[in-house]
């Protein structure tokens, strides 16, 4: 443990399910030495119908140092931010389709333990791309650090047509997509966020998409597999690759906790 965080007081409040977000900023925050509370929604005065504001202003009453927010609704934590104290920091752990910075800085550290260098990659995102704030925060920083090829794999409903517009080149063809990728980035499909339709059935994405050894074998030799998580097996990914010699979907958890200590540390004042 480092004292960076004693004497604050951490704010967990995650109004959608999460088990990798949640619990690596728990271990970051306590690692800082901070005293973490982690609101339990579903038994909180918000399942009375008490406002997302009410219940920030509440806890902030009771002396909050810093919220970490994951919420359904897109621009949540900034909403949260301009009704709370100066002092008060706020940290976006993921909000509806919009972002999630803090996954895409520990893609581009896990990118970067990796693989080095940024200026010569190719790295092919795949699946579920239009529900995806990881895609959206992954593509944001690949742009940023000079990935000269971004590519977005996916069926015409998941791939949102503005990504051209961004410098990334879509893919409707899996093997075209992959092809002599540096880095592949696995999505989930987001069947809460879906409407009927979009998708014949999971199992004919997978047929198509899917992430299997044969298609792997597109990618170059050395090529590393990347996955925010939770993984379907079977659905996006195949269990041979996720658990393969190139999925590094685990060194990507770990590497969370540091990257997340690392900007609440900043937030608080301290250099990392």
């Amino acid at each position: 443990k480092v004292p960076l965080l004693r004497g604050k007081s951490v704010f967990n409040l995650f109004f959608e399910n999460s088990t990798r977000t949640r619990t690596t900023f728990e271990i970051a925050a306590k690692r800082l030495s901070a005293d973490v509370i982690n609101l339990d929604i579903a038994r909180s005065s918000t399942a009375k119908g008490e406002t997302l504001l009410d219940t920030v202003a509440n806890l902030s009453a009771m002396h909050a140092d810093m919220f970490v927010v994951r919420h359904s609704e897109s621009g949540a934590p900034h909403l949260i931010a301009q009704h709370c104290a100066p002092h008060v920091h706020v940290v976006n752990a993921g909000d509806g389709r919009h972002a999630h910075p803090t996954q895409g800085l520990l893609d581009m550290y896990t990118i970067r333990h990796f693989k080095k260098d940024f200026r010569n990659l190719t790295v092919a995102i795949v699946g579920d791309i239009v529900h995806s704030r990881v895609a959206r925060s992954d593509i944001h920083a690949l742009n940023i650090l000079g990935v000269p090829e971004i590519r977005a794999v996916g069926p015409k409903t998941l791939v949102p047509g503005d990504l051209r517009d961004m410098g990334v080149r879509v893919c409707h063809d899996m093997a075209e997509g992959v092809k002599d990728a540096d880095v592949v980035i696995m999505l989930r499909l987001q069947n809460e966020r879906m409407n009927g339709g979009m998708l014949p059935s999971s199992g004919e994405f997978f047929k198509h998409f899917g992430l299997t050894p044969d298609k792997l074998a597109l990618a170059k030799p050395d090529a590393i597999v990347m996955h925010p998580g939770p993984i379907n097996r079977g659905v996006e990914i195949a269990s041979e690759v996720a658990d393969g010699k190139s999925s590094v979907i685990l060194p990507q958890v770990t590497f969370g906790i540091a990257v997340r200590m690392a900007v609440m540390a900043i937030l608080a004042g301290n250099e990392a």
